[in-house]
């Protein structure tokens, strides 16, 4: 068992926890970031990145990842592969317990945990993913020519209107009769010529070649009639949710109803002071690298600033007693 101390505690890597922590560095205020269960996060899952600024050939999300986390310790960020399990809020300096029996201690948290995303939970969905099969159109979309998107909300049906950008034909897979995405939504949907809808099917198995890796097809099966089919593809977008990774501050830090944690107006600052949050935790709508990233410079200038008034208070002289 171990303790660390910081002026900044990082929990999570990825685009915001590796900003924040360059950030602080800089800053002069010595950070310890804490990785996580998926060291990188999600992009470490993502193939080819083509929209990161400064990249002009793309770059394997795997890669620009570990380029992050290698520039994070270029400057001075202390990285530690572990888990926080629990976070004492009601007590300053703040004190997080880890899954390796590791004590942390900061005067300030920045929580960029991130947010997963759902999955069909299929044996062939976890051996394509990455080769064919991806949760974000954005990231992946530009790949894919004919391509299926699972799912029936508004995500589902904005996925597959992105992916028009790019496919020549696009098949939603919905497990009912109906969408639950809004009018509007299902308006644009049915005037679109690439988009097709199978209806009341669900996912039995992504089918696709050993050698090179990747998806050919899926295997569908009605729920009412039982009835297989197969349809031929060359990419799957799983679409049926993200769940922010908040378990850890919940019942702490105010959250949202889908359970992302509010921040105040233009602002990383959350429901407790010293606390921020940067990334997919707080942001339950756009989902981007680069706006991870911008998330985790204003956390940790935001930090930097609370740290600063923090240092003033406790110097400031107490007048004299008469």
């Amino acid at each position: 068992m171990a303790e660390y101390k910081s002026k900044v505690l990082i929990i999570g890597s990825g685009p915001a926890g590796y900003t924040a922590g360059i950030y602080a560095a800089r800053a002069g205020l010595k950070p310890v970031l804490v990785s996580g269960t998926q060291v990188g996060g999600q992009l470490t899952i993502t193939t080819e990145v083509e929209n990161f600024p400064g990249f002009p050939e793309p770059i394997q999300g795997g890669e620009l990842m570990q380029r992050m986390r290698d520039q994070a310790q270029n400057v001075g960020v202390q990285m530690i592969d572990d888990t926080i399990t629990e976070i004492d809020f009601e007590h300053r300096p703040f004190v997080c317990s880890s899954e390796n029996a590791n004590s942390f201690v900061g005067d300030s948290l920045i929580i960029a945990t991130g947010a997963s995303a759902r999955w069909l939970g299929l044996p062939s969905e976890e051996k394509f993913r990455g080769f064919g099969v991806s949760a974000c159109a954005t990231c992946d979309g530009f790949f894919y020519r004919n391509v299926a998107v699972v799912g029936g909300g508004n995500s589902a049906l904005e996925e597959a209107l992105y992916l028009t950008n790019f496919a020549k034909n696009v098949t939603i897979i919905h497990r009912r009769d109906a969408f639950r995405a809004d009018k509007t939504m299902q308006e644009r949907v049915a005037q679109n010529h690439k988009i097709n809808v199978i209806w009341n099917c669900v996912v039995e198995e992504i089918l696709g070649t050993e050698s090179p890796l990747g998806v050919t097809g899926l295997r569908l099966k009605n729920v009412k009639t039982d009835n297989t089919t197969d349809v031929a593809v060359d990419g799957v977008f799983i679409a049926i949710g993200h769940h922010p990774n908040t378990d850890l501050v919940k019942g702490h830090l105010h959250l949202d109803k889908e359970n992302y944690i509010v921040t105040k107006h233009n602002s990383c600052e959350t429901s407790i002071k010293g606390v921020f949050a940067a990334g997919d935790v707080r942001d339950p709508q756009y989902r981007q690298a680069i706006i991870a990233a911008g998330s985790g410079c204003i956390a940790a200038l935001e930090a930097e600033k609370y740290l600063n008034e923090l240092g003033e208070q406790k110097n400031a002289v107490k007048p004299e007693a008469v």
